[in-house]
């Protein structure tokens, strides 16, 4: 049974997801860092929310750890690169605040425009000053988006009906999403430079930090005003402060800092500046939704290897899973079988091609080709995962190509792999019996029909009389028993392949006798 630690405070409702799903789960939320590594090792799952700080060190004692579930969008918390390299799937959940931190951004906006809180402060204090607080409508403004995905995209919608006109600048908007959403994409220096107001809605990367650099202000309109409901780190708070204090910024509402909890900032003290506590994601509906939605996300990939919303690795969805899963065990196998037959001695591998065929044409590739280069690499390093399997192939200067063929097959689904080393290019083809069981049907262009086995063993030879008696005398010497016998050759008195299953492990003695026999020049054990 699977098992879950929620160190964070999260809803009951969520625990009961876990239990109800059957998944083992400790709620134990405000442990030390010291006391979180001592258990982390018993868990399969880890569930937080912003307080618990996964770190390089949390990760090297968690031995047993596939995936951490962050309640919310943000993982600033969790050391990505560390997890991925350790092949622990991360997770959040974009979706769950997305409309409450969209919302309020824009109660930042009308805060800002009408000094709502200095006006509040000031008739509390007894005061009656009509005539100080002089506001600006939102009608006919322009908006600047600075991010325009999943939350800026809501933003730009209330904008809209709000009659504002907006500008987007975000690299991955294409024209047709911003023609449905009624805005117009924009570079940056034209925000910059036409936006009455500027709201940020993009993750902190080291592209985006400090996007609103002091030279950025310097480029905006006078009288801009400025909302960060976003990540601390975008804009540069004393370059902000001091141009709201020449006037050529009317204000700024932020909701997030570079450093918190945030109890010093030059724009605290300054008029015309609204701050909130990170308040973006605190409604008592966003809470409960991100709690739920990691605790199924978790429980679905525990359970099933559904991967939904992940940080770094391919998302593969609750459907798709049961139907991808025969498949991503032949990627395996197919990878597994061309590492193990990569030699050092042949050279590094510099070049991966992945051919997908038939039914394997319309399925979702990046999974599988994950779980082929984690097939691939498991015999020649230590660690390799389908969540790291990209990274470290890239680490190692392997290029990755994926080739789908909408072409005739005599195979209802066909997968093929190529490696390349400085020695040789190696090729396996494979396909699924009966929909779900792997098969090789092809090693370096000749046909040779076999299903995969635990114990392999591999031999290419010369296609000439009496290697077969000689083959089979010297494991049955060895008390080496062949469960199954398969042989394919190119051409007549050609190169020929020997594939067999047997019952045990082949030792190294009994294969370098088989690699003395005459006629031989290559046999390798195989293991599944």
């Amino acid at each position: 049974m699977p098992k879950v630690l929620i160190s964070d405070k999260l809803s009951p409702a969520a625990v009961e997801i876990f239990r109800n799903r059957g998944i083992d789960v400790d709620l134990k939320p405000g442990l030390s860092p010291a006391d979180l590594r001592a258990i982390i090792g018993d868990y399969d799952g880890l569930a937080i929310r912003s307080a618990t700080k996964v770190t390089k060190e949390l990760l090297a004692a968690a031995t047993g750890l596939k995936v951490v579930g962050r309640a919310g969008i943000g993982v600033d918390n969790v050391d990505i690169r560390s997890a991925t390299a350790r092949g622990v799937v991360v997770m959040n959940t974009p979706h769950g605040n997305t409309i409450t931190t969209a919302e309020h951004a824009i109660a930042m906006m009308f805060a800002l425009a009408r000094q709502i809180p200095e006006a509040s402060g000031s008739t509390k204090a007894g005061k009656w000053e009509k005539n100080r607080f002089m506001g600006v409508e939102l009608t006919a403004k322009t908006l600047g988006l600075i991010g325009c995905g999943n939350i800026g995209s809501i933003v730009a919608d209330r904008a809209v009906g709000l009659k504002m006109r907006v500008l987007a600048y975000d690299p991955y908007l294409s024209e047709k999403k911003a023609l449905e959403l009624g805005v117009e994409k924009a570079d940056l220096d034209t925000v910059l430079a036409r936006a009455d107001f500027i709201t940020l809605h993009t993750p902190l990367t080291d592209a985006t930090r400090n996007i609103l650099s002091r030279e950025a202000l310097a480029k905006t309109k006078k009288g801009v005003r400025i909302i960060n409901c976003a990540r601390g780190g975008l804009l540069d708070e004393a370059a902000l402060a001091d141009a709201i204090k020449s006037g050529h910024v009317a204000g700024a509402a932020l909701d997030v800092f570079e450093t918190e909890p945030a109890t010093d900032s030059p724009l605290f003290g300054l008029e015309n500046v609204v701050c909130t506590p990170h308040l973006g994601a605190a409604t008592a509906e966003a809470q409960e939704n991100v709690a739920l939605q990691v605790a199924e996300q978790m429980s679905d990939f525990l359970l099933t290897g559904a991967v939904t919303n992940a940080i770094n690795m391919a998302s593969v969805s609750a459907e798709d899973a049961p139907r991808l899963k025969p498949y991503l065990e032949l990627c395996r196998l197919l990878g597994a079988f061309a590492g193990q037959l990569t030699q050092a001695r042949e050279g590094a591998i510099s070049r991966v091609t992945i051919e997908y065929e038939g039914q394997a044409a319309a399925l979702n590739h990046r999974p599988l080709t994950a779980a082929m280069l984690a097939g691939l690499m498991s015999p020649l390093m230590e660690g390799v995962n389908m969540v790291n399997a990209g990274v470290v192939a890239r680490d190692h200067g392997i290029d990755v190509a994926e080739t789908v063929h909408d072409r005739p097959t005599e195979y209802l689904t066909l997968v093929r792999v190529t490696v390349e080393t400085a020695g040789l290019t190696r090729s396996v083809a494979g396909t699924l019996f009966a929909g779900s069981r792997p098969r090789i049907v092809e090693i370096k262009g000749i046909k040779v029909e076999a299903d995969f086995a635990p114990h392999m063993l591999y031999v290419t030879n010369q296609d000439k009389p009496g290697f077969i008696g000689r083959f089979g005398a010297t494991l049955a010497g060895a008390g080496i028993n062949i469960a199954t016998f398969h042989l394919g050759r190119a051409e007549l008195g050609g190169d020929a392949i020997c594939l067999v299953s047997v019952d045990e492990g082949v030792p190294e003695p009994v294969l370098e006798m088989v690699r003395t026999l005459p006629l031989v020049m290559q046999a390798t054990g195989l293991a599944f």
